[in-house]
């Protein structure tokens, strides 16, 4: 990986959770997939780090889903990006 600008050091900051499943899901999706994002999905993306870690679980598990739809969109985005 190239390296990073601050905004995505900063990204990269928050995808450490305080929970050891999102972290091995959003620390992987930064490293690998995040550039190859277009700007809107990297806007949704950093919408959707600022969520709460227990949204995010309950979210990425399949046990809820996000109200937002473009959040929803995002976290199906990173499930099938890391499914590959």
């Amino acid at each position: 990986m190239t390296e990073l600008n601050a905004d995505e050091r900063r990204l990269q900051w928050h995808c450490r959770r305080g929970l050891k499943e999102l972290d091995v899901i959003l620390g992987p999706f930064m490293d690998e997939h995040y550039r190859a994002l277009d700007e809107g999905d990297k806007a949704i993306f950093s919408r959707l780090i600022a969520c709460e870690d227990m949204d995010l679980f309950n979210w990425f598990m399949h046990q809820d889903t996000p109200a937002d739809p473009e959040l929803e969109h995002m976290v199906e985005l990173i499930l099938a990006r890391l499914a590959r």
